[in-house]
């Protein structure tokens, strides 16, 4: 996540017109070409660095699969939380196929990256509000449903073309980026709690071994004539 959000700022700021998240989309840092667009909003398109950006949704997928793979202790067990990890991993190929598609080179494929982000991936924020484990602080299980509910009503917002005054780049980063700020959170949280556990299982170990050592012998000494 880190690294899609630096990367996005270095390759916005190579613009020569300047990018705006209100007038323009994410996508628009990835085309390969310098053009004037006209769907679904008129606009100039000329990122020079849209080699990085790409490079950058490959890893981004990339590693989103690999961490709805390996974030077992955070979920429930049962069928919610299953389909929660399939459909938030799904996002990570829609990624994968965004960078390896630019929407001005390969439009079919790209929209279907998209659809597989704000579509499969956000149901998935949705249904992990439920497959959390309760080992998870209430506060963040609530607040990930409601950024589903939330990324899912932008998504069909920015769909209809309905963007309430955010512009079209704006909507499309309230239906992508729920997404991406509760997977940085939730993997914040997991680095932070892997860390407290080797500090507890460190001082465990150190006690233990110090219980274990044997005690000095008290010695009786005389007492002194009086």
């Amino acid at each position: 996540m880190v690294q899609f959000f630096v990367f996005h700022a270095i390759v916005e700021s190579a613009w020569a017109r300047p990018y705006r998240w209100a007038r323009n989309n994410i996508s628009d840092l990835g085309n390969a070409h310098c053009a004037m667009q006209r769907e679904p909003e008129p606009r100039y398109i000329c990122s020079p660095e849209h080699g990085l950006m790409n490079v950058s949704f490959i890893a981004l997928g990339t590693l989103l699969v690999v961490g709805a793979a390996l974030t077992g202790p955070l979920w429930r067990r049962g069928a919610t939380a299953n389909v929660a990890r399939f459909l938030l991993a799904g996002a990570g190929p829609g990624f994968v196929l965004a960078g390896l598609a630019p929407a001005d080179v390969h439009e079919n494929q790209h929209v279907l990256g998209a659809l597989l982000i704000m579509g499969t991936g956000n149901i998935g924020l949705l249904l992990a509000g439920a497959g959390l484990s309760n080992d998870v602080a209430r506060p963040l299980r609530w607040a990930t449903s409601l950024l589903g509910i939330t990324a899912i009503t932008a998504f069909g917002l920015f769909l209809s073309h309905h963007y309430l005054g955010l512009g079209m780049g704006g909507m499309e980063r309230v239906a992508a980026l729920p997404l991406l700020m509760w997977t940085l959170a939730v993997g914040a949280r997991g680095l932070f709690h892997q860390a407290t556990r080797r500090q507890d299982a460190s001082g465990s170990l150190t006690q233990s071994a110090t219980e274990k050592l044997p005690r000095p012998q008290e010695r009786e000494y005389p007492s002194p004539a009086g």
